[in-house]
């Protein structure tokens, strides 16, 4: 008997098309009909799936945590132990992955997040999907020596998040920091915050 790879789920499949679709078109251009047709997909088959705006909505705000949870690798996040250069060069190399290779879907979540401070289920939503990363990240802060683990992990996030903001759809956009200018800023950032 031969055994065929599973492809995507039908779930992933519709929101990995409307996480282009917000990519490319935004907020106005995300509808259950261009989903389908963005999915290779007959006509309904994405309003089966998730009904309302809002269901459709969360269902890109947990396909986007989990494709993000690959880009930041967060599986492979250095021991505290080993020393903020560690941290800083894990940290480094998902930023600028998602600068780069993943430019696309760092856009798709500015959209998200910009419409879930309209709606508050979805903010619910986009939070908690997104708490997977805040949580480890202060986790190795507080692990590597920090003395306010909260404040520091809200440094990074917001220093992170500003960089990618700035060069993927803010005054910035023509330009990608190298990988070495991204890591260079990290580590200074790292410095104030834990001594080696």
């Amino acid at each position: 008997m031969s055994v065929r790879a599973a492809g995507p789920s039908r779930s992933d499949l519709v929101a990995d098309a409307a996480l282009s679709l917000l990519a490319e078109r935004g907020m106005r251009g995300l509808t259950h009909r261009a989903v389908d047709e963005a999915a290779g997909l007959p006509q309904g088959s994405t309003s089966n799936l998730a009904r309302t705006r809002q269901a459709l909505l969360e269902l890109a705000v947990r396909r986007l945590a989990d494709r993000e949870a690959r880009v930041l690798a967060l599986h492979a996040m250095p021991d505290p132990r080993s020393g903020s250069d560690s941290l800083a060069d894990a940290l480094a190399l998902a930023t600028h992955r998602a600068l780069t290779s993943n430019r696309a879907l760092t856009l798709a979540r500015y959209e998200l997040a910009l419409e879930a401070t309209r709606r508050p289920e979805l903010r619910a939503c986009f939070d908690a999907t997104g708490a997977r990363f805040r949580d480890q990240l202060a986790a190795l802060v507080t692990g590597m020596g920090s003395t306010d683990p909260a404040r520091h992990t809200l440094s990074l996030i917001a220093w992170a998040d500003g960089l990618m903001f700035s060069c993927v759809a803010g005054s910035f956009g023509a330009e990608v920091p190298s990988l070495a200018e991204v890591r260079a800023g990290l580590r200074e950032l790292l410095a104030g915050m834990v001594a080696d």
